[in-house]
């Protein structure tokens, strides 16, 4: 049966809306954002926390934020027994996690200007397989690469999971921004309080800039692509 949008407001949805707010607030994701990842028009879930319009999140957005956040669907207003967050195999041994994927694309070449960081649309990964990688699922975006300066390690149109609690503390493929330019590189140290950029096509010349000139967002840890 279907929510229905009519009926009076409780405790429950009350709730709902209170621990909505307090989600994206701890995970720094706009209202407007969450709204664009559910589909809706970008002022959605700011009338549902507001204005209690509409009084109870439909069955499907709340799936979708629900396991975008890593929490129990209950918790924005399900009933117990629809919870989706652990989602199980037919072995019963598998929960997934929807890792959102943002809407610009790190540039392996001259680098892209970020744009829109909204999230358009989410990956399934298995929790399994997350934590045998020690990855938390919050901590991970994924985005598309475009350009040709990193092949044939990524190629254009390749998508990219970035774990963002990983800073530049070895050698290896991160997403950084420079200046307003975001880029997949592989870093390398390259002495004292400086960086080098390094593109594994070798038409590619590597660039040394100093640790204050450029942002790490993350670190590449896996890759997707069309054969």
């Amino acid at each position: 049966m279907k929510d229905d949008p009519t009926s009076a407001p409780s405790a429950e949805s009350d709730a709902a809306r209170a621990r909505l707010l307090e989600l994206s607030r701890s995970r720094g994701s706009s209202l407007a954002g969450l709204s664009a990842l559910i589909g809706r028009n970008s002022s959605y879930l700011q009338q549902f926390i507001r204005k209690g319009s509409p009084r109870k999140l439909e069955e499907r957005d709340r799936k979708v934020l629900a396991e975008f956040f890593g929490v129990d669907e209950s918790e924005l207003g399900a009933a117990e027994e629809k919870s989706y967050v652990s989602s199980r195999s037919a072995s019963g041994d598998e929960d997934f996690h929807a890792i959102p994927r943002l809407s610009f694309a790190a540039a392996a070449g001259p680098g892209q200007f970020a744009g829109d960081e909204s999230p358009f649309d989410n990956f399934g990964f298995s929790g399994r397989w997350l934590r045998e990688n020690g990855f938390d699922p919050k901590m991970l975006s994924a985005l598309t690469v475009e350009g040709d300066s990193m092949e044939p390690l990524l190629r254009h149109g390749d998508e990219i999971l970035v774990d963002r609690g990983s800073r530049f503390e070895r050698d290896g493929v991160h997403v950084v921004r420079l200046g307003e330019a975001l880029m997949v590189k592989r870093l390398a140290s390259a002495g004292a309080g400086r960086i080098a950029l390094l593109s594994q096509n070798l038409a590619y010349p590597p660039v040394e800039v100093s640790l204050d000139e450029v942002e790490v967002l993350g670190r590449v840890v896996w890759k997707s692509g069309r054969l």
